[in-house]
């Protein structure tokens, strides 16, 4: 019998407790039918509703669980109506990603027949690209742990937009690294540098450091954007694109431009991934006005489960894992290709759970 993998599961609020019910489900299905691991999870309560009742946002000894575990998913967190007393939202995930330094924000973004094309250009069928978003440092620093901003009183607030050399490396050979993953799977293989060189020293930084490790992979291309021009080519030409490495902040709000190319939030698949472990979640919010009434897209959640077991599959050095995450992938693709896909949040009448048992059928 293979040894059990241990997951940190953090339902969260809102439709995240019906989406991580949903993708694990899902992936304890794909592992049924392509291996004999199992999944040990260990719940770990968090958020802004254990906030509420408890005044801290994480179970005592939470973090420590889940920094033992192979890896984290991660439902939803936060809810508007409950804030700190500085109008903050309750976030323990940030602190999750600067704890483990979880530094590797992968955010794909792929078109599915279908499933709604904000562009009219027939090529936007073609989209498949991941928006890299560097997860623990740039503009999110100051948000990750509290008394970190430079200045904060009546008058003014100042944070800190952080770049250090070892994790932009990190992220950097993080980057060629999966654009050549990409390239073998018959990508394009072209990773794009986006920043804003021209006008900020850190930015300016963070592209010298992409030049330095460049020839290290000389069979990947490369190329350059402005955030602004790039937020611009994502309308105009998405298709062109591959792996785009960037900032934190620069990658918070690109992703969700892309993901809103290709469907909407409900397709937003993450993956947080640093030296020592890796954190997965649907990249949208906790939507308590839907919470419980089975209206989520469990979709974003269940591609995300997907990409916890290839994360895991390299870990571990089980080649199992990722044929069960190949195989949800396939069943998203072919339940989109012939129409059995059909969640609310794009018009159709299929619910969390309707869409979850057609994921099942399709796997089976």
């Amino acid at each position: 019998m293979s040894e059990e993998v241990r997951i940190a599961l953090i339902k969260g609020d809102g439709i995240g407790v019906d989406v991580a019910d949903a993708a694990m489900a899902i992936v304890d299905t794909a592992l049924a039918r392509t291996s004999n691991a199992k999944l040990a999870y260990e719940e770990i309560q968090a958020g802004a509703g254990y906030f509420s009742e408890h005044g801290v946002d994480i179970e005592p000894e939470g973090e420590i669980r889940a920094g033992k575990a192979d890896a984290i998913f991660l439902g939803a967190i936060g809810l508007p109506s409950i804030r700190h007393a500085d109008g903050t939202e309750i976030s323990p995930h940030l602190r999750l990603r600067d704890r483990f330094g979880l530094y590797a924000g992968v955010r794909p973004v792929k078109a599915y027949p279908n499933a709604p094309q904000r562009l009219a250009d027939p090529r936007a069928s073609t989209i498949d690209l991941i928006v890299l978003r560097e997860s623990t440092e740039g503009l999110f620093y100051s948000a990750a742990a509290h008394s970190r901003s430079l200045v904060v009183n009546d008058d003014e607030v100042q944070d800190v937009l952080r770049i250090t050399r070892p994790t932009t490396e990190k992220l950097h050979h993080f980057g060629f690294k999966l654009a050549r993953k990409r390239k073998e799977r018959g990508k394009a293989g072209k990773l794009t540098c986006v920043d804003k060189a021209n006008v900020f020293t850190s930015m300016a930084f963070f592209r010298k450091i992409y030049d330095e490790i460049a020839p290290l992979y000389a069979d990947v291309e490369t190329g350059y954007n402005y955030v602004d021009a790039q937020a611009l080519d994502l309308i105009r030409k998405p298709w062109d694109f591959d792996v785009l490495v960037m900032e934190n902040m620069f990658g918070d709000i690109l992703s969700d431009l892309a993901g809103g190319l290709v469907g909407g939030m409900g397709m937003a698949a993450c993956a947080e991934i640093g030296d020592d472990t890796g954190l997965f979640q649907p990249a949208h919010g906790s939507a308590p006005d839907i919470m419980g009434q089975n209206k989520a897209n469990p979709l974003a959640a269940i591609l995300s489960g997907g990409l916890m077991l290839d994360y895991l599959s390299e870990k571990l050095e089980r080649p199992e894992l990722a044929d069960a995450a190949g195989l949800i992938e396939s069943a998203v693709d072919k339940g989109f290709e012939e129409n059995l896909l059909r969640p609310m949040e794009f018009g159709g009448d299929m619910g969390t759970k309707e869409v979850t048992r057609q994921v099942i059928d399709l796997i089976h």
